[in-house]
């Protein structure tokens, strides 16, 4: 290892030398005892820090979240090679294969003018795939992963059944339902069951990413950006407080609402 590596070939091939070193009799002992199950996590782990440098807008922070996320495909592969299954010159040869089949405006004959239309030919070409490798075409949504966060599943479902016509004529109608959503939930509240309580705050969220579709909004992304506002500002609360020597029991609902007013207007001169 003691050239520089000079492309990013070179530089891939020196990760997965790496790995297999680490994974190899007199390795790192940690690194031996992962398997599959255990380096999950981590993986999950490592793409939120990937998307947390991306809303930041921290290039070098980026750089180095995105290294890291790269490692869980090598480990993971480093695995299924040393089992038999496959290697990670399969993985690389399987996706470069799909990018090239299904991108045939590209590298073939196939017109495609829009994003619309790239999508479509995108969805039917991955449903030939399946049913080339024998695989039975369930039902419309069978196919939407429900191990992931629950608000991008809500926006894969509603985008599917929209795509098959299920859906509102326009957004008006939309926040219609929204403000029949909020009522029923009202009413659960009244009526105090917690399962009816939930249900109907489940259908509001459910439509919220409805109408983010419409808004051509990704609900995940803008929950993320929401909540990192929120620590700024009440971060900000939160410094003021102890700048004045004050915990925040000695304060008032009043006083914060005025430093989140402040950290407002602060927070945004600094963008």
């Amino acid at each position: 290892m003691s050239d520089i590596p000079s492309s990013a070939g070179d530089r891939f091939n020196e990760l997965v030398a790496l790995m297999a070193r680490l994974r190899a009799p007199g390795g790192c002992p940690w690194d031996q005892k992962q398997t599959f199950d255990t380096i999950k996590p981590y993986l999950l782990e490592e793409t939120y820090e990937v998307l947390d440098a991306v809303d930041a807008k921290d290039w070098p922070e980026l750089t180095e979240e995105l290294g890291d996320l790269l490692l869980q495909p090598v480990f993971l592969a480093q695995m299924a090679g040393e089992a038999g299954y496959f290697r990670i010159e399969d993985c690389l040869a399987a996706i470069n294969q799909k990018l090239i089949r299904r991108h045939p405006h590209i590298f073939g004959e196939v017109v495609a003018e829009t994003a619309d239309d790239v999508k479509r030919n995108w969805d039917q070409i991955k449903a030939e795939e399946k049913a080339g490798k024998g695989k039975v075409i369930g039902a419309l949504l069978d196919g939407i992963s429900r191990a992931q966060p629950a608000l991008a599943e809500a926006a894969q479902i509603a985008s599917k059944a929209a795509g098959k016509g299920f859906d509102w004529p326009g957004i008006e109608p939309v926040f219609e339902k929204l403000q029949e959503e909020l009522a029923e939930l009202d009413e659960a509240r009244i009526g105090g069951k917690p399962a009816e309580i939930e249900d109907e705050f489940g259908d509001i969220l459910f439509v919220m990413v409805n109408l983010a579709r419409f808004l051509r909004v990704d609900p995940e992304q803008a929950l993320r950006k929401s909540n990192a506002k929120f620590r700024q500002r009440f971060g900000y609360i939160e410094a003021r407080l102890g700048e004045m020597g004050r915990p925040f029991e000695d304060s008032n609902l009043d006083e914060m609402e005025m430093l989140w007013q402040e950290a407002k207007i602060a927070l945004k001169s600094e963008r």
